[in-house]
């Protein structure tokens, strides 16, 4: 991370627990601070608690799948980036959840270096929209 450069608040939602713990690990190593959750449930809970700046979310999950989460995130923070990830890839789901408002789609196993620069593009697009939202209020 540069000086003067906001640290990247990322709420990370995946119930492999390993590879939430990797990617958390590796992200960290580039200054993104990472918080997991491991069910939709807490990602809502965390989510409603803390300000994060992106989600990447899990299309499976236990309980609440990644759809209904996004939902959710959607009504909670509108601007939020979320980035959908799945290891079933699957073209419905993909079109659902790019019609709620996801900003991307990717697919298991994802190349980091293509999350992490996905993940970086999704946050300076949201500095993007608050930037022209502040000067259009004023």
């Amino acid at each position: 991370m540069k000086d003067g450069e906001k640290q990247i608040r990322l709420l990370m939602v995946d119930d492999e627990v390993g590879f939430a713990e990797v990617l958390r690990k590796r992200m960290g190593r580039r200054g993104i601070l990472v918080e997991t959750a491991y069910r939709g449930e807490d990602a809502v809970r965390m989510l409603r608690e803390k300000q994060f700046d992106v989600a990447v979310l899990d299309l499976k999950l236990e309980g609440m799948d990644g759809i209904e989460i996004l939902k959710v995130f959607r009504m909670l923070d509108p601007e939020l980036p979320v980035l959908m990830l799945t290891g079933h890839g699957c073209e419905k789901a993909a079109a659902e959840s790019i019609r709620l408002g996801a900003a991307e789609y990717l697919s298991k196993p994802v190349d980091f270096n293509l999350l992490l620069e996905k993940v970086r593009r999704a946050c300076t697009r949201k500095e993007g929209v608050r930037e022209r939202d502040k000067g259009s209020s004023g």
